[in-house]
């Protein structure tokens, strides 16, 4: 047998190996989905500055007078 033969026995096993593997995620690694990647108080801050500066403009435009 070749060197170029034994290596190639060699990565085939080795990737016959990886098939059998092929589909199995640890439970660690797997996303839960109940974490936020924001904090409670910082969505929350963002949500006031969201609508206060909508409710703002609001009640500017409709003092101007409209469309000004």
């Amino acid at each position: 047998m070749t060197t170029s033969r034994r290596l190639a026995d060699r990565k085939v096993e080795k990737f016959e190996k990886n098939i059998t593997k092929r589909g199995f995620v640890p439970e660690t690694t797997a996303k839960k989905g109940k974490d936020y990647p924001v904090g409670p108080v910082l969505l929350g801050f963002f949500v006031f500055v969201v609508i206060g500066s909508s409710l703002f403009q609001i009640i500017r435009t409709a003092t101007s007078g409209g469309m000004a």
